[in-house]
């Protein structure tokens, strides 16, 4: 067992997966010579050459669309967008064309396109490259999204992502990239299924990405006031794994999700309404959001943190549910 970055395991998954099929290509904005924004690819220019490592002009709209391209051409393309910010320029090829053409052609065409971003806040990168916008993207038919959380899943949502022949969008948010943890070997990551990360009996936290580590800390705070906190880490925006948050409310009651995004028009939001037709007698108390602010994201750092979720205002949310301040 040996120590992993989270930026190791996506650039390790990237290379494994163009070692073992020849159609895999990465393409995007300094993949190649610079070796990515986040070192995600560094080196595999140099192994694969400039053929299947391109670097791209600064135009998504054309470089997403090229991907789509390819894949409709036999390919496996694996798309780089910088951040999450900057995909909103392909917004057009995402949701109008990739999306769509398999239910527009009758199921004559699949694109078998990943889509991979950084996404998030917690560096100082100001309100142009620091949102959580992947909640947009969940509310598209026609596409899976999904959200590692951990180093495992880092490297093993690309190669279920790559084997899907429609198009998978990964978030990877920013602040995990320095993360490590102790793995005992890759393996590919079922990207149909949320996974319980602490079992717990008396609040269901339920988060994704950049959150997760909040969450079980928050988690191991109340454990100290006596809450024992159930943590679940979505994994897959769309389609969401309802059975697991279902069975998580019949076993705890309580409810606090937490999400980057913004409160108004949040997955938080879509998911408090499907627990809420689905589970409500189950409820003890009303369902607690933990949001961003309703503000574009500060550069500022003691403003960029007061707009974010953080521990404490997770274990006020919680606490609250239990009549406590």
């Amino acid at each position: 067992m040996s120590k992993t970055a989270y930026r190791t395991a996506v650039h390790d998954s990237i290379r494994d997966a163009m070692l073992a099929d020849p159609r895999v290509l990465l393409m995007g904005e300094d993949v190649g010579h610079y070796g990515g924004t986040y070192a995600a690819s560094k080196g595999l220019l140099d192994e694969f050459g400039g053929d299947r490592i391109r670097d791209t002009p600064l135009s998504e709209l054309g470089f997403v669309g090229v991907g789509i391209g390819a894949a409709l051409g036999g390919l496996r393309p694996i798309v780089e967008v910088m951040t999450v910010n900057f995909s909103l320029l392909a917004l057009d090829q995402i949701v109008n064309t990739a999306a769509a053409l398999r239910h527009m052609s009758g199921g004559q065409f699949s694109i078998p396109l990943v889509v991979r971003m950084a996404t998030g806040a917690g560096r100082q990168l100001a309100a142009q490259h620091s949102h959580s916008l992947e909640g947009w993207y969940a509310h598209i038919p026609g596409i899976k999204v999904v959200a590692p959380a951990t180093v495992a899943d880092a490297y093993g949502m690309l190669p279920t992502a790559l084997a899907d022949p429609d198009p998978v969008i990964i978030f990877e948010h920013v602040q995990l990239y320095n993360t490590s943890a102790d793995l005992d070997g890759y393996s590919a990551t079922d990207i149909s299924r949320a996974a319980v990360r602490r079992a717990g009996s008396d609040l269901t936290l339920i988060t994704y990405g950049g959150s997760v580590p909040k969450a079980l800390d928050a988690a191991n705070e109340l454990s100290l006031a006596g809450i024992d906190c159930e943590v679940i880490d979505l994994r897959v925006l769309r389609p969401l794994d309802d059975e697991t948050i279902f069975d998580s409310v019949r076993k705890t009651h309580r409810v606090v999700i937490v999400d980057e995004a913004w409160r108004t028009g949040s997955l938080a939001g879509e998911i408090s309404a499907r627990i809420t037709e689905s589970v409500f007698y189950e409820l003890d108390a009303p369902i607690a959001r933990v949001c961003s602010e309703e503000v574009p994201i500060p550069y500022a750092k003691h403003l960029e943190e007061a707009a974010l979720p953080q521990v404490d205002k997770i274990v006020a949310a919680a606490r609250s549910l239990f009549g406590e301040r």
